[in-house]
């Protein structure tokens, strides 16, 4: 009898150690679009860009991480960006997961998946067919890495290049941390994977190019996968302010500056950051990712920018609007379309606490200063709300061991501007003649107040 109790006690530690064990599975699915039968309007520039063939393809990256049995899985797909409801699509064809995070690349070579780049600024560029082959290629490449899940340890590592950003709006502030997650095998130490985030604007091939691409992005995943043998997923982070390689000066090995708009410009820069990832993995250091805490919130951020509002109302944003009452989490959301009213859209803000690792998930494009905590103080006086207060910053909430901060994660509200720092009327910032390039693409200058304070209350546990 004491024989099987001490046996029973042994099973019961092996099934709760088993039940325990972190593992990870990689997958990816092509969702390139067919050139040639419809139009295919590229996103991310001016209207009725329409692509002429395929350079390179357009794919959803799925990681999948287990705790056992809970497991929780992290999209990137190289489109300019996905609203939440697609987002709640591909969270419907998939099931058993704790939580699913689908984020874009936010890539402006890829077809418009918003609607705001089609034939003319009433038509949306919305291909209704292949934004279906995007949800289901989402949903698929998840399946696919739970299904290649194997255990794994985990190394992280961080590094830095200002020199690979420009900042093109003032006041200059770079997010210039690259972070890295190396996943490998226990006995062999074979790597069984890298996950990749960095911050810039995935467009360095211009509003001239013509060809479906992944931009910098493809020679990024290019290079790591050559170099590390294995499956390589790229997330964006902090692109906004704005984070880009335009009128960057990237040179080759041979020391001549290439050109915007040129995919020799685009590869050089993305086997750069591959470089710099490489140069993270070099000194990467155990991390434990278990176990998971997942908190998100649903809320409403106005939608003030009119552009949006007469693009609703014409259809080409095809999305549920709902009344503004001032508050961003009323106890109900009522549906609404009436745009001679305040109105709303609804979004949805994360924190995720990976063991040692902490992840914020940002329905948007954030300004580095309100992830840093360098939002311009005292404010220009040219500002539309000098007085403003100062967003918490995304990066003080986070007071774990390691940090990162995934962007246009389960939808897309465009830029995240320090309100004191919003500039859309004369006298403008800075003795500047017209208004900074930001504002056009944002809902408005309440966002990131909204998003940040959110975000700030996820961390808390409120």
């Amino acid at each position: 009898m004491r024989f099987a109790s001490a046996l029973c006690v042994l099973l019961s530690f092996a099934l709760h150690a088993s039940a325990g064990e972190f593992s990870v599975g990689f997958s990816e699915v092509d969702v390139t679009p067919e050139v040639g039968k419809k139009p295919v309007y590229l996103a991310g520039f001016g209207q009725n860009r329409k692509a002429t063939k395929v350079h390179d393809p357009i794919t959803a990256r799925a990681v999948v991480m287990g705790d056992g049995d809970e497991k929780i899985a992290f999209v990137s797909v190289d489109v300019i960006g996905l609203f939440l409801p697609s987002v709640e699509r591909i969270r419907e064809k998939v099931t058993g997961f704790k939580y699913i995070l689908v984020s874009a690349t936010h890539n402006h070579e890829g077809p418009d998946t918003l609607g705001l780049w089609g034939p003319t600024p009433i038509q949306t560029g919305i291909d209704a067919d292949y934004q279906k082959k995007v949800e289901t290629g989402c949903a698929n490449a998840v399946r696919a890495a739970d299904k290649a899940r194997t255990p794994a340890t985990v190394r992280i590592g961080k590094a830095s290049a200002p020199e690979l950003l420009l900042d093109n709006r003032k006041p200059v502030v770079k997010h210039d941390e690259l972070v890295v997650l190396q996943f490998r095998e226990p006995k062999t130490d074979k790597p069984l994977g890298v996950l990749v985030q960095w911050n810039c604007h995935p467009e360095s091939l211009d509003s001239r190019n013509t060809e479906v691409s992944a931009d910098f992005i493809y020679y990024t995943v290019k290079h790591l996968r050559e170099s590390q043998k294995c499956p390589v997923a790229y997330f964006t982070g902090t692109v906004g302010g704005l984070m880009t390689t335009l009128k960057l000066p990237i040179k080759d090995e041979k020391g001549k500056e290439l050109a915007d708009g040129t995919f020799e410009k685009t590869e050089r820069y993305g086997r750069l950051v591959g470089a710099l990832a490489e140069k993270a993995l070099k000194d990467a250091a155990p991390v434990t990712l278990t176990p998971f805490a997942i908190r998100t919130q649903e809320l409403l951020v106005p939608v003030e920018n009119n552009v949006y509002r007469l693009a609703w109302s014409f259809g080409t944003l095809d999305r549920t609007m709902y009344s503004w009452e001032g508050t961003p989490t009323p106890k109900k959301f009522v549906a609404t379309k009436d745009i001679a009213k305040p109105v709303a859209v609804k979004t949805e803000v994360g924190y995720l606490k990976l063991g040692e690792l902490e992840v914020a998930a940002i329905p948007g494009e954030i300004y580095p200063e309100l992830v840093l905590g360098k939002v311009q103080n005292p404010a220009d006086p040219g500002a539309d709300f000098p007085d403003a207060p100062i967003e918490p910053a995304i990066y003080e909430q986070l007071k774990g061991k390691h940090r990162m901060l995934i962007g246009l994660a389960n939808d897309e509200l465009g830029y995240f501007i320090p309100k004191r720092q919003w500039d859309d009327k004369a006298p403008f910032c800075y003795g500047l003649k017209k208004s900074q390039y930001g504002e056009m693409n944002s809902v408005g200058p309440e966002a990131a107040p909204i998003i940040c304070g959110a975000f700030k209350e996820l961390v808390k546990g409120k």
